[in-house]
């Protein structure tokens, strides 16, 4: 083999220490199966809004919805979204300069992190979190540095903010958050949010916010949106989609809003990214968020959810799974049970019918022993006989 072709089978280094997604390895096992429970993805089997189901149908009839412009979002659209971001944080927003439309949430949360950090800045994540914010911060070139979730089995998840304060160093630039977080389903109170705002303050931080799943919140947890905190607004960059609370994965669109001085580098980015949100799932994301009943259809959504994770605490009752007060899935903690999470996500699947995906790629120590445990795709019915399926195994 030449140099030549050596270097072009080389990686580049921006992809050294980024594993592959192992979501996709246990989906792909799990296929064809019926009897196999599907916690291994956030995927969910509740229907979109029947109004945006209406306004998809009829997009698909529509000659603007099958062009590349405006590259930055509908303009209905991008009103939309300011005034959702609007009304949850308090803040007013400027649609035409401070909202960009994106190709689903995840779009965004690479946009807005090219658009806030150099190459050697450091950015601060929770551990664990969500694995495609890990590897972005990675592939934006910055360095994560990792703020544990600590688990106490009578106060449930917290964020150590001691150990959030230590991660922030001469080359931090931002914070970049999920609340809910994924995949613990911690969430933030009023004194967390107060301390990170603190800090954002005293260390001249960018906060990028993913709000994708802000309001599936249980227990009654009240809702706390980061910009409505003093000095907030000018450091927050929200980005949100239609994927989780209005049930539309499918349709790739989500929303970055924030001060209008990033936004346009946001926007800069998106261009040369992807270059435009999608046509035809715009006019359904428009329609979900304008809908005269769009607060009650997330929250009847959220009590089922709700359902689904009692369900699951219930089945598992004799085993290490800890609580999540939000979002989709919960973990459990497989150290007690003498098998790394791997270990014990192998076994579910072959002698019980179980998908579900190891966590240890997820972040760092606080990550090794996670197995995550996806409930919003599967009835209530199916999710009680976890505990037998468990007990094959253990």
């Amino acid at each position: 083999m030449s140099g030549a072709e050596g270097r072009a089978r080389t990686a580049p280094g921006r992809l050294s220490g980024i594993p592959g997604f192992d979501i996709d390895a246990v989906a792909r096992a799990a296929e064809g199966d019926p009897d196999i429970l599907r916690l291994e993805n956030l995927d969910t089997d509740l229907r979109p809004p029947p109004a945006a189901l209406s306004a998809t149908r009829a997009a698909l009839e529509s000659p603007a919805a099958n062009s590349y412009l405006p590259f930055t979002g509908r303009a209905d659209l991008r009103a939309a979204a300011a005034r959702h971001v609007a009304r949850l944080a308090g803040q007013p927003y400027d649609p035409d300069r401070e909202c960009v439309i994106t190709a689903g949430g995840t779009e965004g949360l690479l946009n807005a992190l090219l658009a806030t950090v150099d190459p050697g800045d450091e950015v601060i994540v929770t551990d664990p979190t969500y694995a495609g914010m890990l590897q972005r911060v990675r592939l934006a070139g910055a360095t994560p540095r990792l703020a544990p979730w600590l688990f106490d089995p009578g106060a449930g998840w917290r964020l150590d903010l001691d150990a959030l304060a230590t991660c922030v160093g001469d080359r931090t630039r931002a914070l970049f958050i999920m609340n809910p977080s994924m995949p613990s389903g911690g969430v933030l109170d009023a004194d967390d949010w107060a301390a990170v705002a603190e800090l954002c303050e005293r260390h001249d931080l960018w906060l990028i916010y993913n709000a994708a799943m802000e309001r599936i919140l249980y227990d009654g947890r009240p809702y706390l949106h980061p910009a409505s905190l003093p000095g907030m607004r000018e450091r927050t960059l929200t980005v949100g989609s239609i994927s989780k609370e209005y049930r539309m994965i499918g349709w790739r669109t989500g929303w970055v809003v924030g001060p209008a001085a990033v936004l346009e580098d946001v926007a800069k980015v998106g261009i040369y990214n992807v270059v435009t949100g999608v046509g035809i799932g715009q006019p359904g994301a428009l329609a979900a968020l304008t809908a005269a009943d769009e607060t009650e259809d997330v929250a009847a959504s959220v009590r089922r959810w709700e359902r689904r994770r009692d369900a699951v605490l219930e089945a598992l009752r004799d085993y290490p799974v800890r609580p999540a007060p939000g979002g989709w899935s919960l973990l459990v903690d497989t150290q007690p049970l003498g098998l790394s999470a791997r270990q014990l996500s192998g076994r579910l699947l072959t002698e019980a019918g179980v998908a579900a995906t190891p966590m240890d790629a997820w972040g760092g120590r606080s990550a090794e022993h996670q197995l995550r445990l996806v409930f919003s795709n599967e009835p209530v019915a199916r999710l009680r006989t976890l505990g037998d399926r468990f007990a094959r195994v253990l």
